[in-house]
């Protein structure tokens, strides 16, 4: 695939994003426009490797043809790198954009080399369709006279509702915000998925037949068990909602919030009114810190700096990671290795240095007397590996207090809220997420299904894909006996892995 020779001749170069000094004055997206010259030389670096490690079980879940639409894209032929683009994944637009890209952790190429731009490829293909007019609605040609129910719009209610949708079924998603798209549309910071791109995709899927109903809080104002009675079918399709939370002394005062709490109104605030409504968290003059790393630590970081806050710290609990691969960490997984996202960009950018600390414990939260926090007393801490276990213990003397005027918790999520379960007779596993296998997403009540981070624990927007596009075939099939959707996640690697 590519130039034979390509990922010799060529260097990696991904496209280049805004300049934080120019984007910190905007909530438009950090991207930039790449060229196609630029685009075909990249595509041109995948190589003939024989085995694709890029799309096995380590790289891609939804197992996008990667080497096919790279070749594609290196010749020119645009409109069949979509078409086989669209053949594996609903929504390329979002994971061109917000995916972490564990295919790129698995290119073959990365051995030796920087691996391949394969996420700002998938990114220009779907992005061209749009502009071309290629992405157009197809709605189904014959409808099946079954009715499915879709409790939650993130990315896998919103797979199931398009999968379901292309043949035949007539589909309804409810979501208890105001808007569709759930984390795509308000746990995802504009600047990284502008909701205008969110938006057109639902447009594409109403006029093909999905019918969307928005304030509706299944379980609260909505009767999970008369959706149930309605429909043939019930796919649970939730999130993965409620927050960990850090239980320590001032936990209570003003100012401390959980990170969804911030960019989900930040977000909503945003789009009402472009914030002149005052209905979010302001970091305006503010004294921040960030608890928690990862995509949200990050994305909390993006939207105060555009706010306009005062200083910026965040605290990792962890190790720095290495800059390289640790011996324990050897390809195709995914590298765990430091990286600066966007956020830490422009903070360096604002303040001169990157804003995480690592290795922090945060102790108490600091009462100003008013019931406002005013900082953190913190410890540093060492970890070691003992007894089969990495074990941390406490620096003495390294006691210090950090001001702080806004706090933002950005610590994972533990699982999905239980109401509707409950009142369903829903089984939890031991972490409690909904019960249902992978590859069935049957949950022990019959007729009801679970997809998403609600069923597998907080993970990616493409596993949340995945997961959509598999319920979709297990509810087919539960409506017809046999369904004709492919079957997601029967990767080449999970292949070797159960032959050997």
């Amino acid at each position: 695939m590519g130039k034979p020779t390509g990922f010799k001749e060529y260097e990696r170069k991904k496209v280049d994003w805004r300049l934080p000094v120019v984007r910190l004055s905007d909530y438009a997206e950090i991207y930039t426009d790449p060229t196609e010259e630029h685009l075909r030389k990249q595509g041109a670096r995948c190589m003939d490797c024989g085995v694709p490690f890029c799309q096995s079980a380590t790289g891609c879940p939804i197992q996008n043809l990667i080497p096919e639409w790279n070749d594609l894209v290196y010749t020119g032929r645009w409109r069949e790198a979509l078409d086989r683009l669209h053949k594996t994944n609903n929504f390329p637009e979002f994971t061109g954009r917000v995916c972490p890209a564990p295919c790129e952790g698995a290119c073959v190429l990365g051995i030796t080399n920087p691996p391949v731009t394969i996420k700002n490829i998938e990114c220009a293909i779907i992005d061209r369709g749009f502009q071309e007019g290629w992405v157009q609605a197809k709605p189904p040609a014959v409808r099946s006279g079954k009715n499915v129910a879709i409790i939650g719009s993130g990315p896998a209610g919103l797979a199931a509702a398009d999968q379901l949708n292309q043949v035949g079924h007539s589909v309804t998603v409810y979501e208890r915000s105001d808007r569709i798209g759930g984390l795509l549309m308000y746990g995802i910071p504009n600047m990284k998925l502008d909701k205008g791109i969110v938006q057109r995709r639902l447009d594409l899927m109403a006029a093909e037949g999905v019918r969307f109903v928005t304030g509706a809080d299944v379980g609260r104002n909505v009767d999970p068990k008369e959706l149930l009675a309605k429909n043939d079918a019930v796919l649970l399709a939730t999130g993965a909602t409620k927050p960990r939370d850090l239980p320590i002394p001032g936990r209570g005062l003003n100012g401390v919030h959980f990170a969804m709490e911030f960019l989900s109104a930040n977000t909503s605030s945003l789009l009402d009114s472009k914030h002149s409504d005052g209905k979010f968290i302001s970091a305006k003059g503010k004294r921040v810190v960030v608890i928690g790393g990862g995509d949200t630590g990050c994305d909390c970081i993006g939207t105060s700096l555009r706010h306009g806050c005062s200083q910026l710290v965040n605290f990792e609990l962890l190790d720095r990671p290495p800059n390289d691969r640790a011996t324990d960490n050897p390809w195709p997984q995914w590298p765990r290795i430091f990286r600066s996202d966007y956020g830490h960009e422009e903070a360096a950018e604002k303040f001169g240095d990157d804003p995480r600390t690592y290795n922090i414990l945060s102790k108490e939260f600091i009462d100003d007397g008013k019931g406002n926090v005013t900082g953190i007393r913190t410890v540093r801490v060492a970890w070691k590996f003992e007894n089969g276990k990495m074990n941390m213990t406490e620096i003495p003397g390294s006691e210090e207090i950090i001001g702080a005027d806004l706090v933002l918790l950005a610590m994972g999520f533990l699982g999905p809220e239980q109401y509707v379960s409950e009142l369903l007779g829903i089984e939890t596993d031991p972490r409690s997420n909904y019960k249902a296998e992978h590859g069935r997403f049957a949950t022990n009540v019959p007729g009801v299904f679970a997809a998403g981070d609600c069923r597998r624990g907080q993970s990616l927007v493409v596993w949340a894909i995945n997961e959509g596009r598999g319920a979709a075939r297990s509810i087919d099939t539960f409506l017809r006996g046999n369904s004709t959707l492919p079957a997601p996640g029967i990767t080449l690697g999970s292949a070797l892995a159960s032959s050997v």
